[in-house]
């Protein structure tokens, strides 16, 4: 398969290529209202609109914090970095390189990824429906389901039979009808598109990053390795992030401990305080997406192409496999329609210093 090809291999590809009138007889879950359900309500409930406040970390370059008032936060003082992948583990079709020099401003970017705790409470304040839940399903991968799901499999993905769309797949029971977060309240919220994202960020009064602050954020202060914590990806045996391992998509041996989403503060963080920037789950960032944006765009404040029809995605995901979709590098970038959701996309925010 083509390297562009693989793009939607560990993200669930994109909806408009899985219409969902594509429907087996199972009779579809019963729509929710425009109210919030109780289901979400109960999540919701004695949650503080950030979450649990974490607590202070430093990092090695210095000044970089989470901040009163902006709890959860990490406070970036901004400089110039490199950005990009010069090395022969990219997709070129991705736009990956040039390197090139980028400087920022100083910006907030939040330690985790938004958790299913703090989306509750967004959801119970704003009685807010994500766009799975409208259109009244998403992807979900097929190791994560059981036979209770069965009568809701819309199908696989076209080119990615390891997605089925599964109608009431929502990011409250992120497995469709009959699966829960009950256990899972620390974790990335998922089935989120970007809209959904943007909406939250501006309900907690912040933003999304750009794809450069979230690669600056996501080095910790490291230059151009090939991780967030250097280029060895198991150093000393350590595992370092929630990936796949074993052979993908047929065995995953979970030796990092998880098959899907890990709690959002898992493993350690990288030299500025961010958790889980490698795998786990795939984060929505600002930009529009264009594989040769990088050799065009200012040096300072990048912000992405004016337009586009795909918004990147950084990070990776449990997923992800260097034998397919070797995205969990910092450098690696993914894209998807903004409307489109799955079982490992989530977001973390950032904000104006």
């Amino acid at each position: 398969m083509a390297e562009q090809d693989r793009s939607c291999s560990c993200s669930g590809g994109g909806r408009a290529a899985f219409g969902h009138d594509q429907v087996n007889a199972a009779p579809a879950p019963e729509a929710s209202g425009e109210t919030v359900r109780p289901e979400a309500a109960a999540f919701a409930a004695n949650v503080s609109p950030s979450g649990p406040k974490a607590a202070a970390v430093g990092a090695p370059s210095g000044g970089t914090q989470e901040t009163p008032g902006k709890e959860g936060m990490i406070f970036l003082p901004g400089g110039t970095f490199r950005m990009g992948n010069g090395g022969k583990d990219g997709f070129p079709a991705d736009g990956e390189g040039p390197v090139h020099e980028v400087t920022l401003k100083p910006f907030y970017i939040d330690a985790c990824t938004v958790t299913n705790r703090q989306f509750a409470e967004f959801v119970n304040a704003k009685h807010y429906r994500t766009e799975a839940e409208k259109f009244g399903w998403s992807y979900v991968f097929e190791m994560l389901l059981t036979p209770r799901q069965t009568p809701y499999l819309i199908g696989r993905a076209p080119g990615t039979p390891w997605w089925f769309g599964v109608k009431g797949a929502f990011w409250f029971q992120p497995e469709g009808p009959g699966s829960s977060i009950d256990d899972r309240m620390d974790h990335p919220v998922v089935h989120v598109t970007w809209n959904d994202a943007v909406a939250y960020c501006k309900w907690a009064g912040k933003r999304l990053p750009t794809e450069a602050e979230w690669e600056y954020a996501a080095r910790g202060g490291l230059e151009q390795k090939t991780y967030p914590w250097g280029d060895e990806l198991t150093p000393g045996g350590r595992h370092m992030c929630n990936i796949w391992q074993g052979t993908f998509p047929e065995k995953n041996t979970a030796r990092d401990g998880y098959i899907g989403t890990a709690p959002a503060r898992s493993f350690e963080p990288n030299g500025f305080g961010l958790y889980n920037v490698a795998g786990n789950v795939w984060e929505w960032v600002a930009d529009w997406f264009s594989p040769t944006y990088y050799a065009e765009s200012p040096k300072d404040n990048p912000r992405g192409p004016a337009s586009g029809d795909r918004r990147c995605m950084r990070g990776g995901s449990y997923l992800c496999h260097k034998s397919y979709c070797n995205r969990y590098r910092v450098a690696a970038r993914n894209a998807n329609t903004p409307d489109s959701s799955s079982g490992n996309i989530g977001f973390r925010c950032a904000a104006d210093a």
